[in-house]
């Protein structure tokens, strides 16, 4: 009877276990599911997210008193980019939208680029259209050109601007974790690679290269010091990113002096 006792309760603690796991599961699932609908829908009423900045958030010129303007253009890895460096000489403003593609970034430049007569635009861009890429693999190609084709098309509205570009490549991969498996696959690596490769073909005398990739990475991965999750960096490599950007923009106000003296 005593024998029968224990193994009623083990197998009435197996399902009350299994049945807590299951809610929790669900309930993490669901709450997943609501943010990916929130957003997919926040997306299609608002595809470009024009509504994202208005003339409220443009910087008051009579507060300021730095003669250059560098804005942060871009996506996540864009908007994250929240202190910049401490450069005399130098206003900073962030245009970075979390999970926008290349297209959208695209379709956003005159909302939000033209206003604030910038005069250096640090642009990353890109991985939102790659990670895209294990979901539609026979579009794998299609996705990569038109990644190339925006980010050129980025470029040339600011060089019309008479802006400087300064291109970031593609940061690398941060550690995938289980529950994005099933929706990765090396090809994301590989491609963010040969985009990053294309960004050299950009450079010119007004559209320099910052090699974030190179910076961040190692062995196709973003540093483990620098990791905040897959696609993102923490402020560690922020910090590592701004001292490169520190140095080239000082070498720009250098020139930019020499040239208009």
């Amino acid at each position: 009877m005593q024998k029968r006792q224990r193994l009623f309760r083990f197998t009435f603690l197996l399902i009350l276990v299994a049945l807590v796991l299951s809610l929790i599961i669900n309930i993490f699932l669901f709450s997943q599911a609501k943010s990916y609908y929130l957003q997919l829908n926040k997306t299609n009423l608002d595809p470009f997210g024009l509504q994202t900045f208005n003339n409220d958030s443009l910087p008051d010129s009579s507060l300021t008193t730095s003669p250059v303007t560098v804005v942060f253009f871009g996506d996540s890895r864009a908007a994250m980019w929240v202190s910049p460096p401490k450069l005399n000489g130098f206003s900073f403003i962030n245009r970075g939208i979390g999970n926008q593609t290349s297209t959208q970034v695209l379709g956003r430049f005159e909302q939000h680029i033209l206003p604030l007569n910038t005069d250096i635009i640090v642009v990353q861009v890109g991985i939102n259209d790659l990670k895209a890429i294990p979901l539609f693999p026979h579009k794998k190609a299609t996705i990569i050109s038109n990644c190339k084709a925006n980010i050129q098309q980025i470029v040339a509205r600011s060089l019309n601007l008479d802006a400087t570009v300064i291109l970031t490549t593609i940061f690398p991969i941060g550690p995938v974790p289980l529950i994005r498996k099933p929706f990765w696959s090396p090809d994301v690596a590989q491609a963010v690679k040969e985009v990053n490769a294309y960004l050299y073909s950009l450079k010119a005398k007004n559209v320099l290269i910052l090699d974030a990739y190179s910076l961040l990475g190692e062995n196709q991965q973003v540093q483990s010091k620098y990791v905040y999750d897959t696609l993102h960096i923490n402020r560690r490599g922020y910090k590592a990113l701004n001292q490169e950007l520190t140095k080239m923009l000082s070498t720009w106000l250098i020139d930019n002096s020499i040239n208009n003296s």
